[in-house]
């Protein structure tokens, strides 16, 4: 099994049990060194795509799934890394229990766009579901879109 980092949408216990459903959660935790943010608004639906960038003084919080082998082809099928919209890549999460090394999406386009209203609050009640703090799920809620 490999551990890959949920951030956004994904967030969503429910969620995963559908893109990913013979992987379990093992742990909530933060990117630390790492910001949301969001692009590549000509390759959306519905806005820009969510996504998280290096940035010395964020964090992102991110639940933390054990990816089964038979569901990783299923994940990065969703995520659209054959159509090079989001690629893997590493991070390092930082659990009650210690850090872990895992892997999460980037995008493969340029930071900045806006996300529809729907959306971000979609990703804000996803954050809440997993257990986020109040004073980030604020944030994302105050987000402009």
């Amino acid at each position: 099994m490999s551990l890959y980092a949920a951030y956004a949408g994904n967030l969503d216990a429910r969620l995963m049990t559908r893109r990913a459903p013979h992987s379990p959660l093992r742990a909530t935790g933060w990117l630390n060194g790492w910001r949301l943010t969001f692009g590549g608004e000509h390759m959306g639906w519905e806005g820009a795509l969510p996504t998280i960038v290096e940035d010395p003084v964020s964090q992102v919080f991110v639940a933390l799934y054990d990816i089964a082998p038979m569901d990783e082809e299923s994940l990065d099928r969703w995520e659209g890394v054959g159509l090079d919209i989001y690629r893997r890549t590493r991070v390092r999460v930082h659990t009650l229990d210690g850090e872990e090394p895992a892997w999460a999406f980037a995008l493969n386009a340029y930071e900045g766009g806006l996300p529809s209203a729907r959306y971000l609050g979609e990703i804000a009640d996803a954050a809440e579901s997993a257990g986020a703090p109040h004073d980030y799920v604020m944030e994302l809620r105050k987000r402009p879109c």
